[in-house]
């Protein structure tokens, strides 16, 4: 498993991270053997949300399932995001709910501080003053190592960094070979003759690379946000040959290869794989040590149903 170093931020840091949205469908003692298979594959980074699960349940399970496995707290990284409420019907970044949220974060976890905390998706109407307060007293008293942002735009995280100290190391991201905007959109500047020219990432990927802050991509496999996977998708015969044909030649699946494609990205992201299945995770963790050539990063790009002008 290859490993980061993030600037500013976490060391030695598993290039695949394990997504615990749907953890809460485990059991406890499922969620342990989870755990144990990630760390024995070398996977070291889990991520979190409050919002995954009724009332922080994936945090639950996994802080109770965590208990049985032996595996030493220092030996891992743990990452969650506040500020999506969904049970107010609102995003929020004051600094009053980032502390109370934190709190039953770590409550939860059953552990003492968090390597890394998350604004997850922008507050519309947030008071980067009150994001510093809340980052100050969480840094100080020990509760946060490290700070980024899920799904926040390039200015929004310049006005975060006008007011807050901590460097802001992690922006959590959509990419796939499907989802590829994030990536491709330079490609067609200028260009009126296709809606890939329409700029729906306010170029936050080259931000992201000239700032140092690592790229986490979510649903990695995913087409849209809701559409199911391209994986075995009839709907992407040219792209699942194209897999196929990489993952024999590598002694892989299709899903690693989709996986790797991502990591050979020179940005150095992570990838983050949600699944539940142990055997499914230990296929997925096959994509940490494959290096696509350029040329086979373009063949899956343009099998994608992508061109290029």
């Amino acid at each position: 498993m290859k490993t980061l170093n993030v600037k500013e931020g976490p060391q030695n840091v598993s290039n695949i991270v394990l997504g615990c949205m749907r953890m809460p469908a485990l059991s406890v003692e499922d969620a342990a053997k989870m755990i144990t298979t990630a760390v024995e594959n070398g996977v070291n980074f889990f991520d979190h949300a409050t919002c995954y699960g009724d009332d922080g349940e994936a945090e639950r399970r996994f802080g109770d399932a965590f208990q049985l496995t032996g595996i030493k707290r220092e030996d891992i990284i743990l990452q969650s995001k506040v500020g999506l409420q969904f049970d107010r019907n609102e995003f929020d970044w004051t600094k009053e709910n980032i502390l109370s949220n934190v709190d039953r974060i770590l409550e939860r976890l059953q552990t003492d501080y968090l390597d890394a905390l998350l604004l997850h998706r922008p507050d519309l109407i947030f008071e980067p003053e009150q994001v510093a307060e809340a980052f100050d007293e969480l840094y100080t008293s020990g509760k946060v190592r490290h700070f980024g942002v899920s799904n926040v735009p390039t200015l929004q995280m310049e006005l975060l960094k006008k007011h807050v100290k901590q460097p802001l190391v992690f922006n959590q991201l959509q990419l796939s070979i499907e989802q590829s905007q994030l990536i491709d959109q330079a490609l067609y500047v200028n260009n009126k003759t296709t809606d890939m020219s329409i700029d729906r990432d306010n170029g936050t990927l080259d931000y992201c690379r000239l700032n140092d802050i690592t790229i986490q991509a979510w649903s990695p496999l995913q087409i849209g946000m809701f559409g199911g996977t391209f994986i075995d998708n009839p709907d992407f015969p040219v792209l699942n040959d194209k897999l196929q044909e990489l993952g024999d030649k590598y002694g892989v699946t299709k899903a690693a290869i989709a996986l790797a494609w991502i990591l050979r990205h020179p940005a150095k992201m992570q990838v983050i794989v949600g699944t539940m299945n142990p055997q499914h995770l230990i296929e997925a963790c096959a994509a940490s040590d494959i290096e696509l050539t350029h040329n086979e990063w373009y063949q899956l790009y343009l099998a994608s149903g992508k061109f290029l002008p």
